[in-house]
């Protein structure tokens, strides 16, 4: 997913935007969700969560 995709959904859940890292929204987002913020910490293949959004990203 493309880094303004990523913002986009970001403001959507109210997570400011300005300066942060691709890795940094998207486990802010997760949060946001009531998930794990597991994104790109290497337990991808571990974490049990088959639909996530940034799944394909992760893995």
């Amino acid at each position: 997913m493309k880094i303004d995709e990523i913002k986009e959904i970001a403001r959507r859940h109210y997570i400011k935007t300005t300066k942060a890292k691709k890795v940094d929204l998207i486990r802010a987002i997760q949060l946001s969700e009531g998930n794990r913020d597991c994104f790109g910490n290497n337990s991808s293949g571990e974490c049990g969560q088959e639909h996530c959004l940034w799944r394909e990203d992760c893995v």
